[in-house]
């Protein structure tokens, strides 16, 4: 069997957040890379939209995962905060889809569910969570970056790649 990349993508319009996952012959999940992508606040809508896909872009084309799994849009009692993630969402699908890999939906709720067992777990809970399972030392940073891994987790979970 060949390893397998699963990219997780936290979208924001000031950070987005990433990693990778590798899945091995043993089905249990490694740490492959992770990062995030900062856009300058003092640019446009459209400039930031752009410097997320392209970041996202040089991801894909640097890594090629197979399968990516991407926050889902959630209810947020600021719209506006919503309809800004909706945008940065939107163009890092379009990276994705671009790139041919599978693309995978997931709620906030569902992503800690599966990774902590509690979907209304706290952002902390999830760095543990993510930390012990991928068997690491220190904390992802920054936050963006583990919750990206996170839904990582969550798909390999998911999708039933787990023993």
């Amino acid at each position: 069997m060949e390893d397998r990349l699963i990219l997780g993508i936290d979208p924001g319009l000031n950070i987005t957040g990433y990693g990778i996952i590798r899945i091995a012959e043993d089905h249990h999940p490694q740490l492959f890379t992770y990062g995030h992508i900062r856009t300058n606040p003092k640019k446009s809508l459209a400039e930031r939209l752009q410097t997320i896909f392209s970041g996202l872009e040089t991801v894909f084309t640097e890594y090629h995962p197979q399968q990516v799994a991407i926050e889902s849009i959630f209810y947020a009692d600021n719209v506006k905060t919503a309809i800004v993630m909706g945008h940065a969402r939107g163009a890092a699908m379009v990276a994705a889809m671009q790139s041919g890999a599978e693309v995978a939906e997931y709620s906030p709720r569902e992503i800690k569910q599966s990774v902590v067992g509690n979907g209304g777990a706290v952002k902390s809970q999830v760095q543990f969570m993510v930390r012990s399972i991928l068997k690491l030392r220190e904390n992802i940073k920054p936050e963006d970056a583990a919750d990206a891994l996170a839904a990582a987790l969550c798909h390999w979970h998911r999708t039933g790649n787990r023993r």
